[in-house]
């Protein structure tokens, strides 16, 4: 790709629903978001890594530690509005939103994605790996189900219990697939430029905010997401017992 044109975006919103203020949490000896950070940097996969967010306290813990930083000018709904705004006025290509409370970012699935966008039509991606059996019963775990080109054909937090990873046929939202492969989606996205400031241009429809599933704007706009399969077993810290997993897998 053309130089100085990858960058990776961490939204960091201060306030979660389930663990407020959980990004700020000690991990180790440093907070979850600046492992994120850090981590992401560690990468070398990007020409820029930036943190955009609604909070002093986090802008701050970044910059101290000679991180780069921005403040959001406006309240967003979802991670990919509060990208977009930062991003509008950015000589950039291809941006790749990374989960804040992702703490063990690793190369190799971020490198896998980014080789999606080698293919001159491909304008938005994301990752997946396979489910496991509790993952298909939580509604915390979002599911999708591609075709044979690893296109999203479509996401949902829940499935008919009597389907079977694989093969099968089941409803996502009304919508009949009859032969589909279906796994657990990881939400790391990347987009191009325009396609992002598109999706921020669009009103969300009244499923993905029942669903809070962004992804479906970009289904409602026409855009195709490519999906990369992935051994990643992304750890997200949305709760105190989360952040306890986590200690227990840094301190290992």
């Amino acid at each position: 790709m053309p130089g100085n044109s990858i960058i990776a975006m961490i939204p960091a919103r201060f306030a979660a629903t389930r663990f407020p203020g959980k990004l700020m949490q000690l991990l180790g000896n440093k907070p979850v978001i600046l492992h994120t950070y850090d981590n992401t940097v560690a990468t070398g996969l990007f020409d820029d890594v930036i943190v955009v967010t609604d909070s002093d306290i986090i802008y701050n813990e970044i910059i101290s530690h000679g991180g780069k930083a921005m403040m959001s000018k406006r309240v967003h709904n979802s991670g990919s509005d509060r990208i977009a705004e930062a991003i509008e006025n950015m000589d950039v290509d291809v941006i790749v939103n990374v989960q804040g409370d992702e703490p063990f970012q690793q190369k190799e699935p971020l490198q896998k994605l980014l080789a999606l966008f080698n293919d001159q039509s491909v304008q938005v991606a994301s990752m997946m790996r396979k489910i496991s059996a509790e993952e298909i019963k939580d509604p915390n775990s979002v599911k999708v189900v591609v075709d044979n080109q690893n296109y999203a054909d479509d996401f949902a937090r829940r499935i008919p219990y009597e389907a079977n990873p694989g093969l099968t046929g089941y409803s996502f939202h009304s919508h009949k697939i009859e032969t589909a492969t279906y796994f657990l989606h990881i939400g790391v996205y990347a987009y191009r430029k325009e396609a992002l400031l598109a999706f921020t241009k669009c009103n969300p429809s009244d499923l993905e905010q029942s669903e809070k599933l962004e992804q479906l704007r970009f289904r409602k706009l026409g855009y195709k997401i490519k999906m990369v399969e992935t051994d990643y077993n992304n750890i997200a810290i949305d709760t105190p017992e989360d952040l306890e997993r986590a200690i227990h897998i840094l301190n290992r």
